[in-house]
């Protein structure tokens, strides 16, 4: 395995996950709505996501991506509902001083939510672009084993944000009072809305 490529790959897992957005605002409010694990599930969709799309980049899937792009609309405003239902449901959610029983159901569903939210987003893939182009990353069909080096390392990248994101929002929970998880939770929900409210403002006016 090419460590140094590994490396890059996980700098760029890290650079996309980063910036604060709707999947940060609800990774951080699973935390202290149903635990760590629940929190750490949903960066993990994410992260998956990313994969994806690096897979499509690197390998220069361009047909795929031409495919994405060219319906990004329609993907994205399934997107923005689904992000507007989470954002109502997180607002008028009860906190719980006490973590959720972590089922294999509520793991599950923390995932593949976050995981199709991203995904719903296919303009990721052009951020892959820009940023393996400018690097001289994206790789040709013969070096398949550098593109699956590549993409681990944006999904190991990736998944350690969430990870150091879940679990500190899972250490402060523990100094929070009901009040403070109360107020967190219509914050978060309403920050979710406007990003909702945001992104159908650009598709209608992309459509329009």
């Amino acid at each position: 395995m090419d460590i140094l490529l590994t490396i890059k790959g996980m700098l760029i897992g890290l650079s996309i996950a980063a910036p604060v957005g709707p999947i940060g605002v609800l990774c951080i409010q699973r935390t202290l709505a149903k635990g760590k694990v629940s929190g750490f599930a949903t960066g993990l969709g994410a992260a998956s996501a990313d994969a994806v799309y690096g897979l499509i980049t690197g390998f220069g899937l361009t047909a795929i991506s031409d495919v994405l792009i060219g319906n990004k609309l329609w993907i994205q405003l399934s997107g923005v509902i689904f992000l507007l239902y989470l954002g109502v449901k997180t607002v008028l959610s009860k906190p719980s001083q006490k973590a959720a029983h972590a089922s294999g159901q509520t793991i599950a569903g923390s995932y593949f939510s976050s995981f199709l939210l991203t995904l719903a987003n296919p303009m990721t893939i052009l951020s892959f672009a820009a940023i393996l182009g400018a690097s001289g990353m994206i790789v040709s069909d013969g070096a398949a084993a550098s593109a699956l080096t590549l993409v681990l390392g944006i999904f190991s990248g990736s998944a350690l944000w969430w990870g150091i994101l879940s679990f500190s929002a899972g250490w402060f929970k523990k100094r929070m009072g009901e009040n403070s998880l109360t107020a967190i939770n219509r914050v978060s929900g309403g920050v979710m809305i406007l990003f909702g409210i945001f992104f159908l403002a650009g598709v209608f006016y992309a459509l329009s």
